[in-house]
């Protein structure tokens, strides 16, 4: 199988797991923000949409003496302070935005949201 025919079958599969959420999705889950009105606020709109931003998942946190820190060897375990089972935290720069839960498709990871922060609230979140 080609990269080409792999990269089509992978996405269609992802396609599939997001139909899925769809039909699976909550009352009450915002809708898309309609688009900007065309002219020079939809130029601006586009110069903002193109930044590249870094989206990273967090299972857990755990703060920890360089001492021991210099003592990890491959096999140690760092406990979180997290429990199995919650909800992963999805941050943006840094920012939390959202929870989420981790799906497989395809042998690939992916995070399915299960909460979107409000604007307002990562605003506030901010100060």
């Amino acid at each position: 199988m080609s990269e080409t025919e792999r990269d089509a079958e992978l996405a269609g599969e992802w396609a599939a797991a997001l139909e899925q959420q769809d039909e699976a999705a909550p009352a009450g889950v915002a809708e898309p923000a309609p688009k900007a009105d065309a002219g020079d606020g939809q130029r601006n709109l586009d110069l903002v949409l193109d930044i590249p931003v870094t989206i990273s998942m967090e299972i857990g946190r755990v703060k920890v003496p360089i001492r021991n820190l210099l003592q990890l060897t491959q096999g140690s375990v760092v406990e979180l302070e997290r429990l199995a089972g919650e909800p992963l935290d999805v941050m943006v720069n840094g920012t939390l935005i959202a929870h989420g839960e981790v799906v497989v498709v395809n042998e690939r990871y992916g995070i399915r949201f299960t909460d979107v922060v409000s604007p307002a609230e990562r605003v506030q979140r901010l100060r």
